[in-house]
């Protein structure tokens, strides 16, 4: 008789376990939705958990597929805006920060968002405030009203930021078109 693969583990049992310093089984469920792309929303859900650990690694997977794939997170956009206003876990502002430019947005979302990731600016991670200038930069590429004032904001992190800020700014700086 032929020996039957086991059934996939469900997101939850991947996601959970273990503490916030590791990734866990993150890379498994990113391998999983990449086959079954239909569990996107599934997992998106997990971003909610009242699980500091499977809200952290549920943001890690989400914005690590959503980076090839921006049009999955589009029909969650009002979610993810809400959630980004709300949460005041690190690592789901990280992930959120780079998650953010990936969506179409109207006006007032845009500013919206906007105002979330100049609000990460004031966190005490530096991982956040680091992303959060890359979404700034991300949304002053596309919006000429933003840039000086972003710009600005670039500039002031090379000066001033963390270690991590200044070396993200002096790469804005260095990409951004003259």
């Amino acid at each position: 008789m032929a020996k039957k693969n086991p059934p996939p583990k469900s997101l939850a049992s991947l996601l959970a376990g273990g503490d916030r310093r590791s990734l866990g089984r993150v890379n498994a469920v990113i391998t999983l939705l990449r086959n079954n792309g239909r569990l996107f929303p599934e997992l998106l859900q997990f971003m909610w958990s009242d699980d500091p650990v499977v809200r952290m690694r549920a943001a890690d997977a989400v914005e690590k597929i959503s980076a090839a794939k921006h049009a999955l997170l589009q029909p969650f956009k009002a979610e993810l805006l809400g959630l980004a206003e709300e949460t005041h876990q690190q690592e789901v502002q990280w992930h959120l920060a780079l998650m953010l430019p990936r969506l179409r947005l109207t006006g007032t979302e845009r500013q919206r968002a906007v105002a979330g990731l100049k609000g990460y600016l004031q966190s005490r991670s530096s991982i956040v405030k680091t992303f959060a200038l890359q979404g700034l930069a991300e949304f002053a590429g596309r919006d000429e009203e933003l840039r000086t004032e972003v710009l600005e904001i670039i500039m002031q992190a090379s000066r001033n930021g963390t270690a991590a800020m200044k070396a993200r700014a002096r790469k804005l700086l260095a990409s951004r078109p003259k």
